[in-house]
């Protein structure tokens, strides 16, 4: 009987976590930290364009205004957590051929505005105002 629960870009990104963690569990030398900011330097390097500029100006915004976060992968995606638990991801457009790549936070991040309160924002462009908008958010989320 097949599994129809999860799609085939599902089913991928699960594979993919499970190589991810693998991966990890294997790699010797360097600490934890500096094996998983590697990964993570290599999942936004590995990113067709436009979703690696966006990428990495996601990385310098949040390694300059929340430090305190380390980078990582999480499902293929550059992450940064708190603690070992993901505060805010970059999903790329590519990987499920969307119009635009998303600056996601997870229930840990601190966004909270009353009883609703956006967790997602469509990323298209490496502008000022984004960048500000950015770091605007990531220290909010990094508490």
């Amino acid at each position: 009987m097949a599994d129809d629960t999860l799609s085939d870009v599902e089913r991928t990104a699960v594979k993919q976590r499970a190589a991810e963690l693998k991966k990890q569990a294997s790699r010797k030398g360097g600490t934890k930290k500096e094996r998983e900011l590697q990964d993570a330097l290599e999942a936004i390097d590995g990113l067709p364009e436009p979703d690696r500029s966006i990428a990495q100006m996601v990385h310098e915004v949040v390694t300059e205004v929340a430090p305190q976060l380390d980078p990582k992968t999480w499902y293929g995606f550059p992450s940064y957590a708190k603690d070992g638990k993901v505060v805010v991801f970059f999903q790329q457009a590519s990987k499920f051929d969307s119009r635009y790549g998303t600056l996601g936070f997870q229930d840990i991040a601190t966004l909270d505005d009353g009883d609703m309160w956006p967790t997602s924002y469509a990323v298209v462009a490496d502008t000022p105002a984004v960048r500000e908008r950015i770091a605007e958010l990531v220290r909010r989320a990094a508490g």
